[in-house]
């Protein structure tokens, strides 16, 4: 099943139209360098302002452009179960290997309506389904007790974390018994999460350091603890400043600064400030990532 470094993809638009030449471009990009998978249509993909017809769009680009060379898991999340079973079913029919679903955002639902929510859609799919926890996204907290739940059913068989809790990760993990695998979603707590026995990342920075974040895996694959942690504090270099506005406004403008999109990106988020642009541009130097 899925592991490593995944890229939670961003969304290029030109003329406030999905920039398909772009996006391909960008699959090709992350292929190139070394990425385990990629994710479209999430956070980072700007998936709440893209359309219905837009997302099924960008599902189908990246599939087809990613030709199995990697797999692609769709994001298909939402806040009407409706909508996201929809998303869901979508993504199957045009050949997803697997979905990313949140937990339901701003109508706050209780435990047991987060645990209904996801059992809805998996009985209208048959891909794996990733289940995501970001509270201070969605301003509810799914707890392990509720992963645990939902991890009795066949293909819920992940948990993208960025709860930022250790402790309830490993909590997880423990009630879990290896039923589910988790997936950092949280950059700056990716090798932490790995030596706790997360499985990998779905990871922001990726967009523009694929090779380097892939690295940190493959150290840690292989045994190579000082490499890893070498690794991570490299990217902790751009994490620092990838947040300086709310994600995806400054990594949206890193990938632009490489030339790889335009800077475009949907109200209400706006274009990065100004005042931070040499900061993002300092970094993505110091790690070798934009020429000096």
């Amino acid at each position: 099943m899925f592991e490593g470094v995944m890229t939670a993809l961003v969304t290029p638009f030109r003329n406030n139209q999905v920039d398909e030449k772009a996006l391909r471009s960008l699959v090709r990009f992350q292929i190139k360098n070394g990425i385990d998978a990629l994710v479209p249509s999430g956070t980072t993909g700007e998936s709440a302002t893209l359309s219905h017809q837009e997302h099924h769009l960008v599902t189908d680009i990246v599939i087809e452009e990613a030709a199995g060379k990697i797999p692609v898991i769709a994001g298909t999340g939402s806040n009407s179960t409706r909508e996201a079973i929809d998303l869901a079913v979508h993504a199957e029919k045009a050949g997803a290997d697997g979905i990313l679903s949140v937990v339901p955002y701003y109508n706050r639902p209780v435990q047991e309506g987060i645990y209904q929510h996801f059992k809805a859609i998996a009985k209208k799919t048959s891909l794996p389904m990733i289940v995501y926890n970001i509270p201070g996204r969605t301003g509810v907290n799914m707890t392990p007790e509720t992963m645990k739940r939902l991890s009795e059913i066949d293909n819920i068989i992940g948990l993208k974390d960025a709860a930022g809790n250790l402790t309830q990760t490993a909590e997880t993990l423990h009630i879990c018994k290896g039923k589910v695998r988790i997936y950092a979603g949280d950059d700056s707590l990716l090798l932490p999460m790995l030596s706790i026995g997360a499985s990998g990342g779905i990871m922001v920075l990726s967009n523009i350091a694929p090779r380097l974040a892939a690295s940190l895996w493959d150290a840690w694959k292989a045994g190579n603890a000082g490499k890893a942690r070498k690794i991570h504090n490299q990217l902790h270099i751009l994490n620092r400043v990838l947040y300086l506005e709310t994600n995806p406004i400054p990594i949206k403008w890193a990938v632009h600064r490489l030339g790889l999109i335009s800077d475009e990106i949907r109200l209400p988020l706006t274009v990065l400030n100004e005042k931070f642009r040499p900061q993002i541009e300092a970094a993505m130097k110091e790690v070798g990532i934009l020429g000096k």
